[in-house]
C-alpha cells in the first residue's frame, strides 16, 4: 500500500520553511526528518506516525489517535493519528509542531559510514 501523497504534500508545505528536513522513503511510507532525526510519517498503513516522546500515553486519548504498534509492541514515543485529525491545515499544523517541538530537543544524529 502507498501512503497518501495529498497528505505529504501538505506536510512537505508546512515545514517548507525548515532547513534541516529531509525526506524517506520507508516501510511503505514516507518519512519526515528533522535534524537527522525521524519526525514524523505519512504511513502506508493509513494516517501518519508522529514522534511526540514521552507524551505518547496522553496523546492517544484524544479523538483519532492510536497507540504505533511496530512488530507487535507498542512504540513509546510515537502515535498514528488518523486523518479525521488533521483534516484541516490547523489541524495538521498542531501535530506537525508537536513532533518538530519532541525531535529538536534530541541530539543531532551522527552520520553511519556505509559498510562494503
Amino acid at each position: 500500500m502507498s501512503y497518501d501523497e495529498k497528505t505529504a504534500e501538505r506536510v512537505r508545505h508546512l515545514l517548507a520553511d525548515r532547513h534541516d528536513v529531509a525526506e524517506k522513503k520507508m516501510m511503505g511510507g514516507l518519512m519526515f526528518m528533522v535534524k537527522g532525526g525521524m519526525c514524523c510519517a505519512v504511513s502506508g498503513r493509513g494516517g501518519m506516525l508522529v514522534r511526540v516522546g514521552p507524551d505518547a500515553p496522553k496523546l492517544v486519548k484524544e479523538p483519532h489517535v492510536k497507540p504505533m504498534r511496530m512488530g507487535g509492541r507498542i512504540a513509546k514515543n510515537f502515535i498514528r493519528v488518523m486523518p479525521d485529525a488533521y483534516r484541516t491545515t490547523a489541524q495538521l499544523k498542531k501535530w506537525l509542531d508537536r513532533a518538530v517541538a519532541f525531535t529538536t530537543t534530541l541530539p543531532p544524529k551522527a552520520k553511519r559510514a556505509r559498510s562494503r
